[in-house]
């Protein structure tokens, strides 16, 4: 069983519709989108839920009012300005206080210093993640809340579940739609990956967040192609790309042109394998034939 992750350094480089188009190219894949804090892979694969559990992300602070003496001590401690009060309307020296659930950070500060122990810390939802089904394969996906933390600790449990799933209906590849950066949820996604695909495009911005992205799976020493999307936009930024590549020994794995034909499939809910797209398909097919022959040069991987 081997993982791919599929990565972009910034958002909107068309990471997902690509690994949704890897998707429909690949026989039987564990499917897993890691991107907690703005999933969309769901919007264009065939699927049905059929598990929705809790995510519990941490503890959360909060004041017990009957025990509270208003001594204010807890905002001496608080870094994250979360600890707010209001006056009594008729008088204005008698604060109450209380805790914003969504400036909290849960590190349990307050708690340890209130000479009441008026503070309550207890384990919040997170957010949810879900098991889904394909017509051949497993679906990971999850929906992290707003203003949650934790997102590295919920792409860990998918990757966690995906393997399970992969070795029930015994699939020998786990196909990830990563996060887009290089933070925790990144870090999180491919530790201990089999191969990493970097989806960039042709602007400055993508190619800096790019090379910080090598960087990142060199540390981990994991083994990292790119696929340059919309290539044609910018074929001088392209060219730099390409450079780039070539200085670091990395594998140029795939040139897709911009082609509103992705649009459409977005708009249709479904891959742009599955769109009808003869000039695409045939770029995204030779993307994933030199995938396979990549990853079995690092890896003996066979798919």
């Amino acid at each position: 069983m081997r993982e791919l992750i599929v990565i972009s350094g910034k958002g909107g480089t068309g990471k997902t519709s690509i690994t949704g188009a890897l998707a429909s190219l690949a026989n039987k894949a564990t499917l897993v989108d890691c991107d907690v804090d703005a999933a969309d892979l769901h919007l264009i694969i065939d699927h049905s839920v059929s598990k929705e559990t809790d995510f519990i992300g941490g503890k959360q602070a909060s004041i017990n009012e009957q025990r509270c003496t208003n001594c204010g001590v807890c905002v001496e401690y608080c870094r994250f300005d979360a600890i707010k009060y209001s006056l009594h309307q008729q008088n204005e020296n008698n604060k109450r206080y209380w805790i914003d659930k969504y400036t909290c950070d849960g590190c349990g500060v307050c708690v340890r210093h209130c000479p009441e122990n008026a503070i309550d810390f207890n384990e919040v939802i997170s957010g949810k993640w879900y098991l889904s089904h394909t017509q051949d394969s497993s679906f990971l996906h999850a929906q992290l809340g707003i203003a949650q933390a934790n997102s590295g600790k919920l792409v860990s449990l998918l990757r966690q579940q995906a393997r399970i799933e992969a070795e029930k209906y015994n699939s020998n590849l786990i196909l990830v739609d990563g996060p887009p950066g290089i933070g925790c949820p990144v870090i999180a996604s491919i530790t201990g990956a089999s191969y990493v695909l970097i989806v960039t495009e042709p602007s400055l911005s993508a190619l800096h967040d790019m090379e910080r992205l090598v960087k990142l799976t060199n540390h981990f020493n994991v083994p990292v192609g790119i696929c340059i999307n919309k290539f044609d936009i910018n074929t001088d930024i392209s060219k730099k790309i390409k450079e780039f590549s070539q200085n670091k020994n990395i594998k140029k794995l795939g040139r897709i042109p911009y082609d509103l034909t992705v649009t459409e499939a977005q708009l249709a809910g479904t891959t742009i394998v599955n769109h009808e797209s003869e000039k695409l398909s045939k770029e995204i097919l030779e993307l994933w034939e030199n995938l396979e022959e990549e990853m079995k040069l690092k890896q003996n991987f066979k798919v």
